[in-house]
């Protein structure tokens, strides 16, 4: 069978970072309630930052480690968003040009919650597998943000999003794609797949969410179960316990897939107590990792949730990971693929623990008047200067995050500059 999936990957978890548990005592919050989603830290999107500068900034590392004649072969561009700015131009025609990529080549962009980065990871890895343009590559960018807004003045506590807002995030991962999967080779066809119409959670307008808690974590624990039993029917011999020897979710918060984690292995594995417990902290916690660093970066989530798996975990020989993706609405897969010492290797090499310890550490007077600064970036403005002033007090960061070693050797960062008659103008810093 031919080969497929990623041949490298990178993760950019923002320029800013803001410490959970002391927004939580700022905001006032249940800190029992906060403990359960597992959240060190969270990136928070700063004014000139967008889907299109955190893709950019992950994506840049992996082509300056490309020939031009490698780059040339980039035949398929898919970006990956909830977070698009314009109802029609894609975010992907900006990521083009700002990466330099050849103009023979087929872009556009994909929306389905935070499922859309697995949808644009399996039709990359479809096109590849067609043979239509032998030797050919796909760049699949995941990219999201969480930009909340304050809207009545000083009393941020009362906000619909004051529970979620500590576990929200930003960021992107860059997924290369190719016949040549160094990192993770995908299991052709070891897929299952389950979805269904569901109002857990929505974006009735750009900048506003809404949704069922509840309703909407028993939506990911129905698809988890029933997406894996569709993997375990196509896969002879699938056994949750013993085929995986990892195992990455997304990850909308840790507790969320600890839930899950649980009601599997009682439901499908029928195991208990103890077992469950070292389960977890063996197949799925080295996945948890970067979420708990970052927060929920909508598509992103489960590549940043395999990243850390194969950052963090052991791989003496070939391992086989499962991965679960969910996206609200709903639609859901469980697949899997096999990572190497070699590709495990190939990508601690990319410094992302670098990247994210260098992250400008945000105070909360910082953050509180980032929220009452956002909307002036929102969907539909038409005409905009960006304030630079962070640009100035992150760029040592920035530098560290960027230029880490084997982390793109210094790769300069993109910025926001202005918006004019509704287009983005974007420059690249050292």
């Amino acid at each position: 069978m031919s080969r497929v999936g990623i041949e490298a990957m990178n993760v950019f978890g923002g320029s800013a970072v803001l410490d959970v548990m002391q927004l939580a005592r700022h905001r006032e919050l249940d800190l029992a309630r906060l403990n359960n989603l597992l959240m060190k830290e969270k990136t928070v999107a700063l004014p000139f930052e967008d889907p299109v500068t955190f893709g950019a900034n992950a994506a840049r590392p992996l082509l300056d480690r490309m020939s031009e004649e490698e780059k040339g072969r980039i035949e398929l561009l898919i970006t990956c968003t909830e977070s698009g700015f314009d109802f029609s131009k894609s975010a992907s025609t900006y990521l083009h040009d700002q990466l330099g990529l050849s103009r023979n080549c087929r872009m556009f962009e994909l929306k389905q919650a935070c499922y859309a980065g697995t949808a644009g990871l399996q039709m990359a890895c479809n096109f590849i597998l067609s043979g239509t343009s032998p030797g050919a590559k796909a760049l699949v960018i995941a990219t999201d943000i969480s930009r909340y807004i304050l809207e009545d003045g000083d009393d941020v506590a009362t906000q619909d999003w004051a529970y979620a807002e500590p576990s929200g995030g930003a960021g992107a991962v860059a997924l290369l794609i190719s016949a040549e999967p160094h990192v993770f080779q995908l299991d052709v066809g070891a897929s299952g797949t389950y979805g269904y119409e569901v109002m857990d959670t929505c974006r009735p307008a750009p900048d506003s969410e809404a949704g069922d808690v509840d309703l909407s974590l028993m939506s990911y624990l129905d698809c988890c179960e029933q997406a894996y039993r569709a993997y375990e029917a196509k896969v002879e011999g699938a056994d949750y316990r013993d085929t995986f020897q990892y195992l990455a979710f997304h990850t909308p918060f840790g507790g969320m897939v600890k839930g899950a984690h649980r009601t599997m292995m009682r439901k499908v594995a029928k195991a208990k107590g103890a077992e469950i417990a070292e389960d977890f902290e063996r197949r799925v916690a080295p996945g948890l990792g970067y979420c708990g660093r970052v927060g929920n970066i909508m598509g992103a989530t489960v590549f940043l949730s395999l990243a850390g798996t194969i950052c963090n975990g052991d791989y003496p020989d070939p391992r086989r990971i499962g991965l679960f993706s969910y996206g609200s609405g709903c639609c859901s897969e469980f697949y899997s693929g096999v990572v190497t010492p070699d590709g495990a290797e190939r990508l601690r090499a990319m410094g992302i623990e670098d990247h994210l310890d260098a992250r400008y550490q945000l105070s909360l007077d910082e953050y509180d008047q980032l929220l009452r600064e956002s909307a002036f970036v929102r969907v539909g403005t038409r005409d905009t200067v960006v304030n630079q002033d962070f640009v100035a007090r992150t760029a040592p960061a920035a530098r560290t995050a960027q230029g880490a070693p084997g982390a793109g050797g210094g790769s300069p960062r993109l910025v926001l500059r202005a918006i004019k008659e509704f287009h983005r103008e974007y420059a690249w810093i050292d």
